[in-house]
């Protein structure tokens, strides 16, 4: 049975489009039900197996203002799955030996050393126990725009704990403690990097910095509902309290606005990256072949292993489990907070709202998924797991009832 291009028109606007292989039609099917059910607005999602691309979807709106549709060539903000893409860059560092996984970073920043934060290693900023995960100061306006300027407001933060000693999701900082790291380490902005050594050795739509030239082609965000906020949980909680951590988490950002041309040009590696779910699935691809192009296969294999684990993540108020620069499947479904149900082995990440993308070496799969608008929880939602778990079963896996997808 072949494959044919799919071209269906949506009831709320815009066309679903693009193919799926025999054997994935699920997939199609809940993409098809999150615009039906699941007030989808514009997304797309995108799976590869064995290093065939065996689903690439795309529909509806990619611009409500307008009624501008979502095009194969869309792309949007997909928030902190661009930590991925930074933590690639790293690992390609470490493997050349231009930076040193259990160094401490003060060999190559001495200024991070400041305030109780001598000896965090390297190790300690990719699993999110470094000990800068939010400034405690007012960040000045557009202060997320300019890389200096947030590069020495982390440097001068005191730290929040002994490094090593406990795990905070590092929500923005992650773009200027690992950020900086691969920019000292590799001699050039972290954007410059992704783009010469990963985008363009894999031809990925995918930018950490968008040139002005492609602003046409951005989806612009929409909040979430309001009715699907938890006000209940830990998280939500802790927001209320004013100066706790996951209250400056979201709060002290010095007015960025994600869609505004400024914070689409700069450079912030834990949060806007543009792409789509193409990008995410295509950069992960080779991860899940064992290395291909980017690495060799043991450092694949140290990047699918659990790092960091806790009961209570500092900044999400939740149980998390990390590994060294990648979410690692973590079931909240009875303990209580939001989810990410993968493959045990499977690395990758969430970005806020609910786009992800990820790579499953032992399934050999890769994974992206991205929206325009915007889920309410920490993880994923039912949008982007309902579509992983179809792939999952597509990929021969039997069950996540242990918390992970299992293989059959």
């Amino acid at each position: 049975m072949s494959e044919a291009a799919i071209e269906e028109t949506l009831p709320a606007g815009g066309v679903l489009a693009g193919h799926c292989a025999p054997g994935y039609e699920a997939v199609l099917e809940c993409f098809r039900a999150n615009f039906a059910d699941r007030q989808e607005v514009g997304a797309s999602v995108c799976v590869t197996h064995r290093g065939r691309t065996v689903v690439d979807l795309w529909g509806g709106i990619a611009v409500l203002k307008t009624g501008a549709p979502w095009t194969r060539d869309t792309i949007s903000i997909v928030f902190s799955c661009t930590k991925g893409a930074a933590a690639l860059c790293a690992h390609m560092l470490i493997e050349q030996k231009a930076l040193g996984l259990y160094d401490d970073v003060a060999k190559l920043w001495p200024a991070f050393a400041a305030h109780g934060k001598q000896g965090t290693t390297v190790a300690n900023m990719l699993a999110h126990t470094s000990p800068v995960p939010h400034l405690r100061d007012p960040i000045r306006a557009g202060g997320y725009y300019d890389f200096d300027y947030m590069t020495g407001r982390v440097a001068d933060e005191p730290a929040w704990w002994e490094p090593g000693t406990r795990q905070g999701y590092h929500r923005v900082t992650y773009a200027w403690t690992v950020g900086n790291l691969v920019r000292l380490a590799a001699g050039q902005p972290l954007g410059e990097f992704f783009r010469t050594e990963i985008a363009a050795r894999l031809g990925l739509d995918f930018y950490i910095g968008l040139p002005e030239t492609e602003e046409g082609r951005v989806a612009s965000l929409l909040a979430p509902d309001p009715a699907e906020l938890d006000l209940g949980s830990k998280f939500t909680q802790a927001v209320m309290q004013p100066g706790s951590l996951s209250n400056l988490f979201l709060t002290n950002n010095g007015g960025a606005d994600f869609n505004s041309r400024e914070m689409h040009g700069a450079e912030m590696a834990s949060a806007n990256g543009m792409t789509n779910a193409r990008g995410l699935a295509l950069l992960y691809a080779p991860l899940a072949q064992g290395g291909g192009l980017l690495l060799r296969p043991e450092t694949v294999a140290r990047m699918s292993r659990v790092s960091a684990a806790t009961h209570l993540d500092a900044t999400l108020q939740q149980p998390m489990r990390f590994g060294l620069g990648f979410m690692k499947a973590t079931d909240n479904r009875e303990a209580g907070g939001d989810s990410l149900i993968l493959g045990e082995e499977a690395f990758g990440h969430v970005g806020m709202g609910g786009s992800v993308g990820f790579a499953d070496p032992e399934a050999e799969l890769s994974f992206g998924y991205t929206m325009n608008r915007m889920g309410a929880g920490l993880l994923l939602n039912a949008r982007g797991q309902t579509l992983v778990d179809a792939a999952y079963r597509a990929a021969g896996f039997v069950s996540e009832a242990g918390g992970a997808w299992k293989k059959g």
